[in-house]
């Protein structure tokens, strides 16, 4: 129902939001590190884990080689390279000394694996794209443009506005709004050496790398709260994530008995059979979120290649929305990778699987992870997930998130 988030919202002096307002978001960074409090509580589980030597989420916890094979691209298939290249440039040429050396690092920096998806600063990485001035932040987003599907870019893009329409929404302005997002550079902006960008902040999180005309688009955080913009200029904004929430319903709905028994691996959102941290206080049934680039995630539910045709379908219409901010090109490439896997993709559900109905679901293959969750309450208030509070993640298992894959393969050819 169009604006029934309204219904939730906390009364102005809530402790929930009135020990926020007016913070910049570096006070606010330093009062969520606060020992005791939700927050701190996440930032101290989190921080240490971005500093492990990267490996790559896999099922098994052994790393499987030769899945990301450093090719040329294929005719049709080429990234954008030599537009993002100019846009980057345009990007750096448009900043001062300082803000260049900030913005910029190794291409296989450990800061890639600092983005993190809450709406608290918890590392500063690049530049605050809040603290830019304008020409800068339009360039920023030009390179972001200019490397994602138009349709991809317009969903960051709504991610963004929620996120500002949100801070209106609650009076937390100063935390929340359209650009409360760090942007990143890794290596130099080049035509077939391995370089990329990063975009992170709340419930926005996207990695892209390109080399040799391949992209490299994981991990991916979207997410919003709540899905829909009901006033002011954007007005009209609704459902962002209806194709992926559809999806999986209509594949549930495809199964036969039998089959959706087995892909339900839990019945209930929190459910008494679930081991004991399973549902995360941050990331609530998410496995693969921030900071989880080397976690084992064992495959669960029901394989994609036993289901009838249809559901089938569904199952790699789902990869194909998840997929969607990739350009055409690349986008073609990486479906086709999915499929020569589907014997090994695997799908699980937890929740109720009728319309209304808020679940969990991953659809999870030897190069390929991709969530959707229906949260609890953060600045709205309820404690149980709605439908209008979603969040999605997208991962590349077995060492490609970032195309480090790639990188390392790069590197050895070249003997760096």
């Amino acid at each position: 129902m169009p604006g029934g988030y309204r219904r939730h919202l906390f009364p102005h002096d809530h402790p929930r939001l009135a020990g926020i307002r007016g913070l910049d978001p570096y006070a606010y960074g330093e009062l969520a590190r606060t020992p005791g409090t939700f927050t701190g509580g996440l930032v101290a589980n989190w921080t240490p884990l971005y500093k492990n030597e990267f490996r790559g989420v896999t099922e098994d916890g052994v790393l499987r080689e030769g899945l990301f094979p450093l090719t040329p691209a294929e005719p049709g298939e080429e990234a954008p390279v030599a537009a993002m290249t100019a846009a980057a440039r345009d990007l750096l040429a448009a900043l001062d000394d300082e803000s260049r050396a900030r913005v910029t690092h190794p291409v296989d920096a450990v800061e890639w694996q600092t983005w993190a998806n809450p709406e608290f600063l918890q590392f500063d990485t690049g530049l605050r794209l809040e603290r830019q001035p304008e020409p800068v932040r339009e360039k920023a987003l030009a390179l972001v443009r200019a490397s994602l599907s138009p349709e991809g870019y317009e969903l960051a893009r709504a991610m963004m506005r929620i996120n500002g329409f949100l801070g209106e929404v609650v009076g937390l302005e100063t935390v929340l709004n359209e650009f409360s997002y760090n942007l990143a550079l890794y290596g130099t902006p080049d035509l077939r050496a391995p370089w990329g960008w990063q975009l992170y902040g709340h419930h926005c999180a996207i990695n892209c790398l390109v080399v040799e005309g391949r992209m490299a688009l994981s991990p991916v955080f979207l997410g919003a709260e709540p899905d829909e913009i009901d006033a002011g200029p954007h007005a009209g904004l609704r459902d962002v994530f209806a194709d992926r929430v559809e999806l999986g319903l209509r594949l549930m709905a495809a199964l036969p008995a039998e089959q959706r028994r087995q892909a339900v691996v839990y019945e209930r959102m929190v459910d008494p059979a679930m081991p004991e941290g399973r549902v995360d206080p941050g990331d609530e049934r998410h496995l693969a979120g921030a900071f989880q680039d080397n976690r084992v995630i064992p495959v669960e539910g029901l394989r994609v290649a036993h289901m009838p045709a249809e559901a089938r379908q569904h199952a790699l219409a789902i990869a194909a929305t998840f997929a969607g901010l990739l350009p055409e090109g690349p986008r073609a490439a990486r479906l086709r990778e999915v499929a020569a896997h589907l014997e090994e993709t695997w799908f699980c559900w937890i929740g109720g699987h009728r319309p209304g109905d808020v679940f969990y679901y991953r659809l999870q293959s030897p190069v390929l992870i991709a969530e959707l969750d229906h949260h609890c309450g953060v600045f709205l208030d309820y404690d149980t997930p709605k439908p209008f509070h979603v969040h999605t993640v997208l991962r590349t298992p077995h060492g490609n998130d970032y195309g480090r894959a790639w990188v390392r393969q790069w590197q050895a050819g070249r003997g760096q």
